[in-house]
């Protein structure tokens, strides 16, 4: 399995990563500053790339079986929502360039709906954070009406926390997934390994889903 990653070296991504790496894969690891990659394996590929640069980006992602995206501009970038938006235009036009096969989006848990009917973002999301979590929220909205791309968006529980995978979780589509005292959180490390399962073995393609214990 060939697949580009982007943003490799973030909280998800330096996750991704690694999980990717132990099964085999052989990972273009994509991200601004690719110092900051903390191994060296015989299938990793590391990539210094601005994701703006959209045929550079495309040129990767012709040779890949999937394309995942962990990128974010940065939650102390004063121009977070701005980036995002322009960074994922970018992003989703080289995937069309390319005509990679699938493409997923690690996106955010706000636009969850809860019990209530209600958004995780409407309930649960501070007010001075609310224009930080409307661009994973809004690609959504745009991949739903995507023509081209067999894109899979990802909402981790609204709890995401560190630590290394168990392989005990469930999966869900729209609404959080909770355990028994109503808390939905996964780990960082299960977040990877429901990605990479859902990149061997596609359940959600034009879907979004979530993961939870």
């Amino acid at each position: 399995m060939r697949i580009a990653l982007i943003g490799a070296t973030g909280f998800v991504g330096s996750k991704l990563l690694m999980e990717a790496l132990s099964r085999g894969y052989e990972v273009t690891a994509i991200s601004r500053n690719t110092d900051k990659i903390a191994t060296q394996e015989e299938h990793l590929i590391p990539v210094s790339l601005d994701v703006n640069d959209t045929k550079a980006l495309a040129a990767i992602f012709e040779n890949q079986d999937a394309v995942i995206s962990a990128f974010n501009s940065g939650w102390k970038n004063p121009n977070l929502y701005a980036d995002y938006k322009k960074g994922y235009a970018s992003i989703l036009e080289a995937a069309r360039l390319s005509r990679v096969k699938r493409i997923l989006v690690v996106g955010g848990a706000a636009s969850l709906i809860l019990p209530s009917g209600k958004r995780v973002y409407d309930v649960h999301i501070p007010e001075d954070f609310k224009t930080a979590v409307q661009g994973p929220m809004e690609l959504l909205e745009e991949l739903r009406h995507e023509k081209e791309l067999n894109w899979t968006f990802i909402s981790p529980a609204p709890k995401l926390t560190e630590g290394d995978k168990t392989g005990q979780f469930r999966l869900g589509k729209d609404n959080p997934v909770t355990d028994e005292q109503g808390e939905s959180q996964i780990s960082v490390g299960d977040l990877a390994v429901a990605i990479l399962n859902e990149i061997e073995n596609p359940q959600f393609i034009r879907q979004r889903f979530t993961v939870g214990y």
